[in-house]
């Protein structure tokens, strides 16, 4: 089964994207993580996105297109794949129908503006050992102190309220209409998501069961 997970940033489709991976027993391929990857293999497609990263430019459609023909060519996806990130935009989106790549589902993991908003302006993270809080639904045991290591709880950038309220912004204008493409298709399923993990999960692992 080849799977695309929309949704906004917060919106939780990487934690689905694993579980449906688990689950099926297929790769979950990350744009961000695929990029990081064919950098450090230094593929020529790497060394292209290479290029832009360290002049602090976005990696522009045709590298990463590039990039993730390269990681869908590969022998673990041959059974199946779960696209989290791509594509981005109907270029990406088109690009990727080029391919002759056929996609059986696209899940999109609907959450309103102000939920993403208060979930990912409310997270913590530990500045020595990398772990994760919320002001709201996992507090540390003292304010502002990391239960593990006693090290201070930042914000980190990407999370500042402005940067989330941006972020939805370019998802709004680049990434939604990837809905509609997708309706016309008849593959796309808006999965509604809940407070809890484990109850969003139920509900996309019986849209792909549909």
């Amino acid at each position: 089964m080849n799977i695309i997970f929309l949704g906004a940033p917060g919106a939780g489709k990487g934690t689905q994207a694993e579980r449906v991976s688990a689950k099926y027993a297929i790769p979950s391929v990350s744009t961000g993580n695929i990029i990081r990857e064919a950098l450090r293999n230094g593929t020529p497609t790497g060394l292209q996105a290479k290029a832009y990263i360290d002049a602090g430019k976005l990696v522009p459609d045709e590298v990463v297109i590039g990039i993730i023909k390269e990681r869908l060519a590969k022998d673990d996806c041959a059974g199946g794949f779960i696209l989290d990130g791509f594509p981005r935009t109907i270029p990406q989106a088109e690009a990727l129908d080029k391919m002759g790549i056929v996609i059986d589902k696209v899940i999109d993991i609907e959450v309103p503006d102000e939920k993403i908003v208060k979930r990912m302006s409310g997270r913590r993270v530990c500045k020595k050992c990398g772990a994760s809080y919320h002001t709201e639904y996992l507090r540390p045991a003292r304010e502002g102190v990391c239960d593990n290591c006693g090290s201070e709880l930042t914000i980190r950038a990407d999370d500042a309220p402005e940067t989330v309220l941006e972020r939805l912004r370019v998802y709004h204008a680049e990434t939604e209409p990837l809905k509609d493409y997708y309706q016309k298709t008849g593959k796309l399923v808006i999965v509604e998501g809940q407070e809890e993990v484990e109850d969003t999960v139920a509900l996309v692992m019986k849209a792909l069961e549909a």
